[in-house]
């Protein structure tokens, strides 16, 4: 699967999303090294503090169904009813649950601003000096 295929599965999983008090709808696709595909939306909550993250919920999908080797995530967010302008990065959040399952040098994070531009980064240049389970001797 290319980056714009996977970040066209981003695309409609956003269109999914929860979002009645923010209104920007998020996407992600997760890729695992077998090739399936795990969707997410941002899930929001009226207390805020419950919201989940569309790369979160990808990640909580595919581990509850056993999965634990990832190649890749695609990220697509933008206001709803608007197609993506811009690169949606995610969050620090994200990012950590992202080192709790995936090799910082080698695991891609894809973005794109919906118009062609796509960018490829390892999650190590999104979270330098990550926590993960390396530092606890594991």
């Amino acid at each position: 699967m290319t980056n714009e295929e996977l970040f066209q599965e981003a695309q409609k999983a956003r269109l999914h999303a929860y979002t009645p008090y923010s209104h920007f709808q998020v996407g992600a696709a997760l890729l695992t090294k077998e090739g399936k595909v795990y969707h997410g939306c941002n899930i929001e909550n009226a207390a805020y503090g419950p919201t989940n993250c569309a790369e979160r919920t990808a990640f909580f999908k595919a581990v509850y169904e056993g999965e634990r080797e990832f190649d890749r995530i695609a990220i697509a967010g933008a206001p709803e009813g608007q197609e993506p302008e811009e690169m949606c990065a995610p969050c620090g959040v994200c990012r950590q649950v992202m080192m709790e399952f995936c090799q910082p040098d080698s695991f891609r994070i894809i973005l794109s601003d919906g118009k062609g531009s796509v960018a490829d980064f390892a999650l190590g240049e999104l979270l330098p000096y990550g926590f993960g389970p390396a530092n606890l001797g594991k």
